[in-house]
C-alpha cells in the first residue's frame, strides 16, 4: 500500500490546483490512508484524488458512465466520515 503523508497531500493539491487548500492535510491524509487499509487497495492517492476532483477509480468500480456507482458514493461517503473523524482529534 502506498502511504499518503501530508507532505504528499499539499504537493499534489497544489500541482493539482491554484486554489489554497482549506481543508487540514493531516486529516486528509489519515482518512484516506484508513479507507485504503479498509478496502485493501494499494494507492490512497487515488481515494484523495476521487474524493476532491471525483476522478474514477476502475478497479473499484466507482464510477459508471460517468456517474457514481453504488460502492463509489459509500466510498466518498466514508471518505468524508473519516476526515472530520481525523479532524476532530487534531
Amino acid at each position: 500500500m502506498t502511504k499518503l503523508t501530508i507532505k504528499k497531500v499539499k504537493d499534489y493539491m497544489s500541482w493539482r490546483t491554484d486554489e489554497k487548500l482549506k481543508h487540514c492535510p493531516i486529516a486528509i491524509a489519515d482518512a484516506c490512508n484508513e479507507m485504503c487499509y479498509e478496502l485493501g487497495y494499494h494507492d490512497a492517492k487515488d481515494l484523495m484524488k476521487l474524493l476532491f476532483f471525483n476522478d474514477p477509480i476502475p478497479a473499484l468500480h466507482t464510477h459508471n458512465y460517468g456517474f457514481h456507482t453504488a460502492s463509489g458514493r459509500h466510498i466518498i461517503e466514508t471518505l468524508k466520515d473519516y476526515y472530520y473523524e481525523h479532524k476532530s482529534t487534531n
